[in-house]
């Protein structure tokens, strides 16, 4: 019996029950007392599942990642929840009524689909996988519209399913693969298997993909939450050649009207750092236009501009001193300043934030943001804050 078997028995639900709020500094002495009445290795399945849910409340929230079974893979690769809700709204305005879901992990995305009222076929190759992708469609109450089956991905027929889902892996004994030819299985296996569904597909890819590697008849979509880049996702069925952002919780997306390149133009009072989808999707220029403003560097995704703009694709800096990059005159400032709260933040900059702050050594009441970047070539630093 593995350990999700024995954790779907009366006593490993009970045990689960138990040790949801355990704290892992305390998991030794809980341990001890839980395995004089029950077999040590249910206890240590128990509370390595606890911890697992733990993890997962960042992707999946608190009450459903209380109900949910993990793998340590599944923690760290599913997708998180929100991103899954709208790629599977999406799915719907499609019309799309089934899907099959091609490496579905533990069943993030078909929980997120079945949810929009989708039927799916959830398969992967990982025993442990498939179990807890199983266990998850009956602990939450979907099992009648998610089938799950274990089988290789590239040995599926789909054909009886209106869109097809592929999220290979991206990882390996090394870490990320960024060659989207590793992944497993390979971008173009995946791209094949895009074109035969009968309404829409989406692959869910890395979101440094290079841009020459999407296809032509793709839509390629990156989409952050919070300001974090999650992945991006090739459509197709939708608008072939088509670049967008979507920026979670929203959604606002943010689309290519294939601008040429911002000019470069001296700092202005204002600063704007595009969201990192906007980067990625190579639409800062988009940026640039709706607030007036070019770029203080060719190669560097920062917008400058002489007047507030508020946009959702960017946050806006007010900036009070524009300066040639130098430590000791950065120290000075903010001493003068009274700074004790610096935010760090860089491109196209060597400096680790960790390393000025300890050398500038920050105090007092007040706080700043200081960007490490280039301004028409020459290392600089200006610093200012949010504008509220």
């Amino acid at each position: 019996m593995n350990d999700l078997d024995a954790l779907l028995t009366p006593e490993g639900r009970a045990l689960l029950d138990e040790v949801r709020d355990t704290d892992p500094a305390r998991e030794l002495a809980v341990a001890t007392k839980l395995r004089r009445a029950h077999p040590a290795g249910l206890v240590s399945a128990a509370l390595g599942q606890a911890r697992l849910r733990q993890r997962a409340v960042a992707k999946f929230g608190a009450e459903d990642a209380g109900r949910m079974f993990f793998t340590p893979n599944g923690v760290e690769q599913s997708t998180r929840a929100s991103v899954a809700a709208y790629r599977a709204r999406r799915f719907g305005e499609l019309g799309v009524a089934s899907v099959a879901d091609l490496c579905c992990g533990i069943g993030g995305d078909a929980i997120a689909l079945a949810r929009a009222g989708i039927r799916v076929l959830a398969v992967d190759r990982d025993p442990a996988a498939v179990a807890a992708a199983r266990a998850n469609a009956e602990a939450l109450g979907l099992a009648g519209l998610i089938e799950v089956r274990e089988a290789d991905v590239t040995e599926v027929d789909t054909g009886a399913y209106d869109a097809v889902f592929v999220d290979p892996a991206r990882r390996g004994g090394r870490g990320r693969i960024f060659d989207p030819e590793a992944y497993a299985p390979p971008l173009s296996w995946a791209v094949g298997a895009a074109r035969t569904a009968s309404v829409a597909a989406a692959l869910k890819v890395a979101p440094g993909i290079p841009h020459e590697a999407v296809p032509e008849e793709a839509e390629a979509e990156w989409i952050s939450d919070g300001g974090d880049v999650k992945e991006a996702v090739l459509w197709f069925g939708t608008d072939p050649g088509a670049v967008r952002a979507t920026l979670l919780p929203g959604p606002r997306t943010l689309r290519s009207r294939r601008l040429p390149d911002p000019p470069v133009r001296p700092p202005g009072r204002y600063l704007y750092e595009p969201d990192g989808a906007v980067v990625r999707a190579h639409l800062v220029a988009e940026v640039a236009e709706a607030v007036g403003g070019g770029l203080l560097d060719a190669t560097i995704a920062y917008v400058t501009a002489d007047a507030p703009h508020p946009t959702p694709y960017a946050t806006a800096y007010e900036i009070t001193d524009v300066l040639p990059f130098n430590v000791k005159k950065l120290k000075a400032l903010l001493r003068e300043r009274g700074v004790g709260t610096l935010t760090v933040k860089k491109r196209g900059s060597a400096v680790e934030p960790e390393e000025l702050r300890r050398k500038v050594k920050p105090q007092g009441p007040h706080a700043a943001t200081v960007f490490l970047t280039r301004v028409a070539g020459a290392p600089s630093m200006l610093i200012g804050g949010p504008v509220r």
